[in-house]
């Protein structure tokens, strides 16, 4: 019997599930690039060089706003990580694969393709849905006929989703996400105090010390390069100057969950009222922001353990028991133009 692999193809984390092995891969989606095309390093070692390589060396993230950018990068590395990382079992095996909900035929078929017509000649290839996912991992009884809401926060975009039956009743995926937020920060901190910071410092930042509530009275040391000067200096970044940055970029997010809860039917409503929205999402981890969200929408936010996960969690799910298998497609028969 052919092992089956649930993957989910995040714009900064790729996450494998190898149902062989029971066990959970995650991987920086970077890669590390010598010339034009050959592949230097991937992965957690390729994300270490961000910001940090020399010319020679050109770090690239294949994927960007939830869909493929790079096609031929992205295959290259998901042979290189399934055959050395995982070892074994991925020759002819199954490939189920979370996709957003909001993107064309031929942006799904892009997922589609980068297994099916990849070297590792796999026996068959499923996409799902990554709404329906993501209940799945949540614990959540998906296919039964109650209204749940989930609302994903990755790193380009942000997909609020409205579940009933093992479908989807509304989706919308926003274009906004954690990175949006570090460039918010990195850009704040430089019109404040004339210090420019890197994506990672800006990263660091919202991790230890951003709060979507202005309660939190911590500070952190980061360094960057004075504009007047152009030199590096250390400097004492408050918690009050990071949420300053964010606050206008996290509000919108829950304005938009309002006006998809504006357009759910009232009996679907009535459920997601009782039982609350549900946040997923690597970068839902930005302290207070249930609360905001609570505060925005006057509806109770349930948060997870390991959010980032949630997704390949929901897969492992999927692929392990027949009760789900249903939620799961193929698209070979159709026709893209």
């Amino acid at each position: 019997m052919a092992n089956t692999f649930g993957i989910d193809l995040g714009t900064c984390n790729l996450k494998i599930y190898n149902r062989h092995s029971g066990r959970i891969l995650i991987e920086k989606n970077t890669i590390a690039l010598t010339g034009k095309t050959q592949l230097f390093s991937f992965g957690d070692d390729a994300y270490a060089m961000y910001e940090k390589a020399p010319g020679s060396i050109r770090v690239s993230f294949p994927v960007s706003g939830g869909v493929i950018a790079d096609y031929n990068n992205m295959q290259v590395m998901i042979q290189e990580l399934l055959e050395h990382s995982i070892r074994g079992h991925v020759r002819g095996a199954e490939f189920v694969i979370a996709v957003p909900t909001d993107i064309t035929e031929v942006e799904k078929k892009a997922f589609y393709d980068l297994f099916y017509k990849s070297k590792m000649k796999p026996k068959n290839v499923l996409l799902c849905d990554k709404p329906i996912a993501d209940g799945l991992g949540l614990g959540l009884e998906v296919i039964d006929p109650t209204g749940v809401m989930v609302v994903d926060m990755g790193a380009d975009t942000t997909e609020i989703s409205v579940i009933s039956l093992g479908g989807l009743v509304l989706s919308e995926l926003l274009h906004f996400g954690g990175n949006r937020l570090d460039e918010s920060i990195a850009s704040y901190v430089k019109k404040k105090f004339n210090l420019v910071i890197g994506q990672k410092s800006a990263c660091q930042l919202k991790e230890e010390i951003g709060s979507a509530l202005p309660d939190q009275n911590k500070a952190m040391t980061v360094v960057g390069l004075d504009v007047v000067s152009g030199l590096p200096i250390e400097m004492q970044i408050d918690a009050s100057v990071v949420y300053e940055a964010m606050k206008d970029n996290l509000s919108s997010i829950g304005n938009a969950i309002k006006m998809i809860l504006e357009r759910t039917p009232p009996e679907v409503s009535k459920d997601i009222i009782h039982n609350g929205i549900y946040l997923t999402g690597g970068s839902s981890k930005v302290r207070g922001l249930d609360n905001l969200l609570a505060d925005i929408t006057n509806i109770g936010i349930n948060t997870c353990e390991d959010p980032e996960v949630t997704v390949v969690r929901g897969l492992s799910r999927l692929v392990t028991s027949d009760k789900y298998s249903g939620l799961a497609y193929s698209i070979r028969a159709r026709v893209f133009r």
